[in-house]
C-alpha cells in the first residue's frame, strides 16, 4: 500500500506533514503550505532556553563582590559592583519577561507542555505569559481552516473486475481536537492513514459499480463514504467536513469500445430525433386538419346557434302574446265575476232587507191581529148574552101557571135572536185573523228559501 501511495504522489496526490520553524513563519507555514505539501501542524522553534539565569548569576557575584568591597574599605568599586548588580537583576528579569511572550495566531491552537508532556486544554489565539521555565509550546495547530486533500486511485476494479484507470477523490477535512491528533498520530502518519482509507474507500465504492456505468461516479452521492472516513478518523480528532468524485478514467481499451458505444447511440439519438422531427411534422399537418374542421364546425355552431336563439326569440314573442291575450281574458273573467259577485251581493242585501221587511211586517201583522183579537174579544163581550131575570114578586101573587107559559115560549127566541149576529161577527173575525196568519208564515217561508238559496 505504501509503495502504491509513493507511485501516485507524482500524480496528483496531496501530501501531508509537520514542519519545524520560527515563530514568525508560523502562519506561513500554516496558511500556505511547504513545497507543495499541507501543513497543519507547525513545531516552534524555542530559543528562550536558561540563557537569561547567566546574567542571574552575575549580578550574585557583583553583589558579593561589592559587600566584600565595602567590607575593605573599597567604598567607592563596593557601590559600583553592588549598582552592576542591580542592573545584572534588572536585565535578567526583562530577559525572563521578554522570552516569556508567546503569540498564538487567529484559528489555531498552541499544545503547551511541562517537562515534554502535554498539559492543559491548549493555548486558545492570543499573546500568553510562559512564566515557568520549563514550559513550552510544542505545537501549533490549524483547527479551523478545512484542509482541501485530493487523493487519484489508480487500477481500481469494477464489478466486472475491469481496472479503473484512475479514480480521483476530493476531501475536505478539519482538526477538531488539537491535543488528540497531536498525541495519537502526528501530521506525518494522518497523510498515510488517510491515503490508505481513501483508498480502501473508493475500491470499496468501485466494487459495487459495473463498468458501463463507471462514469455515473462522477458527482455522485459518496455520504455513505464521507460517513465511513468520519467512523475511522474520529478517534484522531479528525472531522471529514465534504468530499465528491470530480473524475473518473476508463482504460483505454474499454474506452475505444465506449466511443463506439457512445458513437452508436449518438447515431440512434440522431435517427430519433429525425423521427421526432417527422412525427412532429405529421402532429403538425394534423394539428392544422383539426384545427380547421373545428373552424368549419364552430362556423355550423353559430349559425344553429342563430336559428336557435331566433326561434328562441319567436316562442317567446308568441308565448308573449298567449300570456298577454291570457291575460286579457283573465281580466274579463275577473271584471264578470266581480261584476256578478257585486250583483249578488247587492241581491243579496236587497233580500236580507226584504227578509228585515218581512220580518218586520210579520211582527206588525201579528200586532194587528192581536189587537184584532182583543177587538173581536170586546165586540164579543158586548154581544154576550145576559141573562134574563124574571122576577116574580111573591107579594103580588102572580104566579099563575099562564104567565109561566108565556114566560117559556118568549125565552127561546129572544135567546136565538140574540145569538145570531154575535156569532156571525165572532166567525167573520176568525177567518180574516186566519187569513193574515197564513199569508204571514208564506211570506216568511219565501225570505227564508231565498237567503238558503
Amino acid at each position: 500500500m505504501e509503495q502504491a501511495v509513493r507511485a501516485v504522489r507524482g500524480q496528483g496526490m496531496s501530501s501531508i506533514k509537520e514542519v519545524v520553524s520560527g515563530w514568525g513563519d508560523v502562519a506561513r507555514y500554516l496558511r500556505g503550505g511547504d513545497s507543495g505539501s499541507l501543513v497543519p501542524v507547525v513545531i516552534p522553534k524555542d530559543k528562550r532556553g536558561m540563557r537569561w539565569t547567566s546574567l542571574i548569576w552575575f549580578g550574585v557575584w557583583a553583589l558579593f563582590s561589592g559587600v566584600f568591597l565595602a567590607a575593605t574599605d573599597h567604598g567607592a568599586l563596593g557601590g559600583l559592583a553592588i549598582f552592576v548588580a542591580i542592573i545584572s537583576f534588572l536585565l535578567s528579569a526583562l530577559w525572563w519577561w521578554r522570552s516569556s511572550i508567546v503569540e498564538i495566531e487567529e484559528g489555531t491552537v498552541g499544545v503547551l507542555t511541562k517537562f515534554g508532556a502535554i498539559t492543559g486544554p491548549g493555548l486558545s489565539p492570543g499573546r500568553h505569559y510562559l512564566w515557568h521555565p520549563w514550559a513550552r509550546v510544542a505545537y501549533v495547530v490549524d483547527v479551523t481552516t478545512e484542509i482541501p486533500y485530493t487523493a487519484p486511485v489508480l487500477s481500481s476494479p469494477t464489478h466486472e473486475n475491469v481496472p479503473l484507470k484512475s479514480i480521483e477523490f476530493f476531501l475536505r477535512f478539519r482538526i477538531v481536537d488539537a491535543i488528540r491528533f497531536v498525541q495519537t498520530i502526528g501530521a506525518g502518519n494522518f497523510d498515510l492513514v488517510l491515503s490508505n482509507s481513501v483508498q480502501d474507500a473508493i475500491r470499496q465504492r468501485s466494487r459495487q459499480v459495473r463498468t458501463e456505468q463507471a462514469y455515473d461516479l462522477r458527482g455522485s452521492d459518496v455520504k455513505d463514504m464521507q460517513e465511513l472516513l468520519n467512523r475511522q478518523l474520529t478517534r484522531y480528532g479528525v472531522q471529514i467536513m465534504g468530499c465528491n468524485i470530480p473524475d473518473v478514467q476508463l482504460p483505454d481499451q474499454y474506452r475505444e469500445h465506449l466511443a463506439t458505444r457512445e458513437r452508436v447511440a449518438k447515431e440512434l439519438v440522431a435517427y430519433e430525433k429525425e423521427w421526432e422531427l417527422t412525427r412532429k411534422r405529421r402532429i403538425d399537418t394534423l394539428l392544422l386538419e383539426i384545427e380547421r374542421s373545428k373552424k368549419v364546425r364552430d362556423a355550423k355552431v353559430v349559425e344553429v346557434q342563430a336559428s336557435l336563439n331566433k326561434a328562441r326569440k319567436d316562442v317567446a314573442q308568441m308565448l308573449e302574446e298567449r300570456e298577454t291575450e291570457a291575460q286579457k281574458i283573465r281580466y274579463e273573467i275577473e271584471t264578470r265575476a266581480r261584476t256578478n259577485l257585486v250583483a249578488a251581493q247587492g241581491e243579496a242585501k236587497a233580500q236580507e232587507q226584504l227578509a228585515t221587511a218581512y220580518r218586520d211586517n210579520r211582527a206588525v201583522l201579528g200586532y194587528e191581529l192581536a189587537r184584532r183579537r182583543l177587538d173581536v174579544g170586546a165586540t164579543l163581550a158586548e154581544d154576550a148574552p145576559r141573562p134574563v131575570i124574571v122576577h116574580t114578586d111573591a107579594g103580588a101573587g102572580d104566579s099563575s101557571a099562564l104567565s109561566t107559559l108565556l114566560m117559556a115560549q118568549l125565552l127561546p127566541q129572544l135567546q136565538s135572536g140574540g145569538d145570531s149576529a154575535p156569532r156571525r161577527g165572532a166567525r167573520q173575525v176568525t177567518q180574516s185573523a186566519n187569513a193574515v196568519g197564513q199569508a204571514a208564515q208564506r211570506a216568511a217561508e219565501a225570505v227564508q228559501e231565498r237567503s238558503q238559496g
